[in-house]
């Protein structure tokens, strides 16, 4: 006979029986089991991670946030079941000395600034800015009615429920901002399973989060510094309020820019494997060490520091995953774990205690959704939407929890108060995505609304909007300035570095120029911006590597640090033959990654393309590849500045006999379709055509001699040694008579030498 379990239960069976098969031997004695104190720290971090991940998987996998299943893992694991059921198991395991303590509560402690670092890299500022008004209502109300709230409960509950030698002023800060704060994550998690990330609701709801969890962890800290001297001095309160001030006006102005300085240093210098982390990681320490020195508690060094650290130009994908990896693997099971352990469920058990924390969760829930309300009706929302967002702010989860756990270590709430702050985060916790899943799927949307939608939904598909930073190699010519305006044009608001190539003329008249062009080109890029009602990017650090000639040992050394496509511009690229130049050969394959060729025939002259509205128009060759889309898109974002008409050529060839009803027919007005929407995103009005009886390199070259200004082609790098794209490329290379920007997919590099350089990193 065999047992079968449904697939989602299956982790929560897993997780039962590695806790059985754990725990038997941890309830012998320590001498029996031959267990050092080092040995049960193992098994408590084991039994932590294992339980806690299990329980979080499952209730992930029914829409319920997976940090919950950590906390009610700890709880499952302290005196509230596996005290109760086997208090010998538990007090081994859990209740040891005073040094075993000290281990676990180290991990926990250190987890705590780990989360607050994380959190504050999920605080996006520029999303707050971007929402505007309504969600500074929002979140102004919904921490003052609630906090209020919390405040006066405090004041009525029994002496009982305070800790020993704590002021019911100070146990009143606190529970009244466990019940004001939000839990970000959640909330975001909830907002993106519902698609709404990207809905104006959406960004309203998790920006008014944010801010919301900014303001909690400032008067925390606040809270901590006043609890810390056991009584409200108002000296002390003064000098703390000016610290936390000054220290937050010189985090948010030059200690902005020493972060980025800092992250951009170490991961441009540094060949060693993490070394952005462990950048980071200091920066966290340094910044919680100020808050403790000025006498509130490191929580906030360490969330500022997350958001700055987020805020960083220069900080990619890559290097957020490994942080977020080891905080969430380890660290946050945990901390949560941990916190768990401190609960006891069973003084629940007690009608008054219980029935005060159904008061407490009334309490919190009430006014979470009171505040979150009525600041959305004074910011002018619906009925509706008010209703989702007072039912979006009500989860406190994780944030919450870290609140009260500070509370606890540094003696201000009891234990038995801990536990009823415990118990209505987790249940106000698991209330909120039903809830809000309810409110959010009564909300329709608008015509406005949806365009914005579409151009986003164009966007997340897009090359140039997803770049995170360019590398530009170019000479002191026109074909070299014209790459770095390029540059500037795309690159606008992103980091980007550029190295000089010399060899057009005789003199090298030093980078001035080309960086000019950088400027100018995001200058108008940002003008762009601004006459289509959208936000400017800010200005991006332009670095340029001085005293190197490029080369391919150069390019692929600098290529490790991370760039999201190659920029040339040589007035020497091609041979007499049409091919490409040695030189260009070599720099080329040594950066893997996408590249953006700006060439100049012989027959185009010494002049580079003069783009505007009354200039010729940029030619884009199409064929329903990925490439020629990339292609489009770069010809589309130039003209979205400088205002150069378009014109999109289809150019697949089929047979001279097929019927236009054909599949072949329905993908050309796909593709094309496509495009136009590709081209409202950016606000260019093109023309297209469709040339699919004649020859590719044809059809393009007979549309380059009627008033074209440039080419932009999407091409595919062919394997071989030299650098290659194919008869069409080749082609309109030595038949147009005008300058051609040549964008490629991703490639590993050919050159032996660069390939070498890159896997080894010393170039």
């Amino acid at each position: 006979m065999s047992l079968s379990f449904p697939h989602k239960w299956r982790w929560l069976v897993a997780t039962a029986a590695a806790t059985l098969l754990l725990t038997p031997g941890a309830a012998l004695p320590a001498e029996k089991t031959g267990m050092s104190s080092e040995g049960i720290f193992v098994l408590e971090i084991i039994l932590l991670l294992v339980v806690g991940r299990g329980l979080g998987e499952l209730l992930e996998r029914i829409g319920q946030p997976a940090v919950m299943g950590q906390l009610i893992g700890g709880i499952l694991l302290g005196p509230s079941l596996l005290g109760w059921l086997w208090p010998e198991a538990e007090r081994l395991v859990f209740s040891g000395d005073a040094s075993q303590k000290i281990m676990i509560n180290a991990i926990a402690q250190l987890g705590v600034l780990m989360l607050l670092l994380l959190t504050g890299m999920e605080t996006d500022l520029r999303l707050v800015r971007r929402v505007g008004r309504a969600c500074f209502s929002i979140s102004a109300a919904g921490v003052a009615i609630p906090f209020v709230l919390g405040f006066a409960a405090a004041q009525a509950m029994p002496a009982s429920l305070l800790a020993e030698g704590s002021e019911r002023v100070v146990a009143g800060l606190f529970l009244g901002t466990a019940l004001s704060i939000s839990s970000v994550k959640i909330v975001a998690m909830v907002v993106r399973e519902m698609n709404f990330m990207r809905r104006d609701l959406g960004q309203i709801i998790v920006s008014s989060a944010i801010i919301e969890d900014t303001i909690g962890w400032v008067i925390i800290a606040i809270t901590i510094g006043i609890a810390t001297k056991g009584r409200i001095d108002l000296g002390s309160l003064a000098f703390t309020l000016a610290g936390v001030a000054a220290f937050m006006a010189f985090s948010f102005t030059l200690g902005r820019r020493i972060v980025f300085d800092a992250i951009r240093w170490t991961n441009d210098s540094f060949s060693s494997e993490y070394a952005v982390v462990t950048v980071i990681l200091a920066i966290m320490g340094v910044m919680a060490l100020i808050t403790e020195l000025i006498g509130v508690h490191t929580v906030l060094g360490a969330f500022v520091a997350g958001i700055l650290v987020g805020e960083s130009p220069i900080l990619s994908r890559h290097i957020e995953s490994q942080l977020r990896g080891v905080i969430t693997a380890l660290f946050m099971p945990v901390f949560f774990g941990v916190a768990g352990l401190s609960a006891d469920l069973t003084v629940l058990l007690d009608p008054q205690l219980a029935l005060l924390t159904v008061a407490l969760v009334a309490i919190a829930s009430f006014g979470k959704f009171a505040g979150a309300f009525i600041g959305a009706e004074l910011a002018g929302m619906s009925r509706r939407e008010g209703i989702a967002v007072g039912c979006g702010m009500n989860a406190r989860g994780s944030t919450e929890v870290i609140v009260a756990s500070i509370g606890l270590s540094i003696g201000v709430l009891s234990h038995n108060l801990f536990t009823m702050i415990v118990t209505m985060a987790v249940i106000t916790t698991l209330a909120m995505p039903p809830t809000l899943r309810w409110a959010l799927g009564r909300l329709t949307l608008g015509e406005a609304e949806k365009k914005r939608l579409e151009r986003e939904e164009v966007d997340q598909r897009g090359f140039v909007a997803n770049l995170e930073r360019l590398l530009v190699v170019a000479d002191e010519g026109v074909v070299g300035r014209f790459a770095a305006y390029m540059a500037g044009v795309i690159g606008a608001g992103k980091p980007m570095t550029v190295l000089h190539a010399g060899g057009e003329n005789e003199a090298e008249p030093g980078v001035e120029p080309k960086l000019e062009e950088i400027e100018k080109g995001a200058e108008h890029n940002r003008e762009a911006a601004k006459e289509a009602d959208e936000q400017p990017a800010a200005k991006a650090p332009v670095t340029r590597r001085h005293g190197r000639h490029v080369s391919a040992e150069t390019v692929a050394r600098e290529a490790r640090k991370g760039y999201g496509v190659l920029i040339v511009g040589l007035g020497r690229a091609l041979t007499a033959k049409g091919g490409f130049t040695r030189r260009l050969d070599e720099i080329a394959g040594a950066f893997d990654g996408p590249l953006c060729l700006v060439v100049k025939p012989a027959a185009a002259g010494r002049q580079m393309p003069r783009l505007g509205p009354e200039a010729g128009r940029i030619l884009v060759p199409v064929n329903g590849t990925s490439v020629a889309r990339r292609g489009a898109e770069l010809a589309l974002a130039i003209a979205a500045v400088t205002g150069a008409p378009v014109k999109m050529l289809y150019v697949a060839r089929v047979g001279r006999d097929e019927p236009r009803d054909t599949v072949s027919h329905r993908r050309r007005e796909a593709v094309l379709k496509d495009i136009v929407a590709l081209a409202d995103r950016y606000g260019v009005e093109i023309e297209t055509a469709i040339r699919s009886r004649a020859a590719a390199a044809d059809a393009i070259a007979r549309q380059a001699g009627r008033g074209v200004a440039m080419i932009v082609m999407g091409v595919a790098r062919r394997p071989g040694e030299e650098l290659l794209f194919g008869e069409t490329t080749s082609s309109v290379l030595q038949r147009c008579h005008c300058p051609v920007v040549l964008i490629s997919d991703e490639r590993l590099p050919r050159d032996d030498a660069a390939r070498e350089a890159l896997r080894s990193g010393t170039g």
